[in-house]
């Protein structure tokens, strides 16, 4: 199962924050992807689950997946 959630035409940091909203509901192992066209979005995604924990499997455009690890 994959949650998505649609962050498109929000800017950044609110992709960030809607996935550490909704990764608490998440499953480990399970995925959400992140929908965003801010181009900072990936970036910012990336450097939040390496503070976190979690598993940045990367995306391309404005589509990011993000694997729940703890």
């Amino acid at each position: 199962m994959t949650l998505t959630l649609d962050c498109l035409g929000r800017p950044c940091p609110v992709p960030v924050i809607e996935l550490a909203r909704a990764l608490p509901g998440v499953e480990v192992g399970q995925t959400v992807t992140v929908l965003s066209d801010d181009p900072a979005a990936g970036p910012d995604l990336a450097a939040w689950c390496r503070m976190r924990g979690q598993a940045f499997e990367g995306g391309t455009g404005s589509s990011w997946t993000v694997r729940r690890l703890v």
